[in-house]
């Protein structure tokens, strides 16, 4: 598994942000989707947050988008990595 800051310039997030991850690989739904948005909503808008995923989180995607955040989505062996960034920060 590549180190995080690999995921970070893969999804494009802008250089230099500090970043946190979730592990929500063994948490059964709806719970990756629920603390994800909660531990977005605790970040200041000039951090990351990576969440490995066992699966992509289809159900997040349309509420990142309405919150206007950014992710990227990339899968390494069997973890599935999701960035989120906010555009500005």
């Amino acid at each position: 598994m590549p180190e995080t800051t690999a995921f970070l310039d893969r999804a494009g997030v802008p250089e230099g942000r500090e970043h946190e991850t979730l592990d929500a690989r063994e948490l059964p739904p709806p719970r990756p989707l629920k603390d994800t948005l909660e531990r977005l909503a605790e970040l200041d808008d000039d951090v990351a947050l990576v969440q490995r995923n066992d699966r992509r989180p289809q159900h997040l995607y349309p509420r990142l988008d309405e919150r206007g955040y950014r992710h990227e989505t990339l899968e390494e062996d069997d973890t599935v990595v999701t960035v989120i960034w906010t555009p500005q920060g």
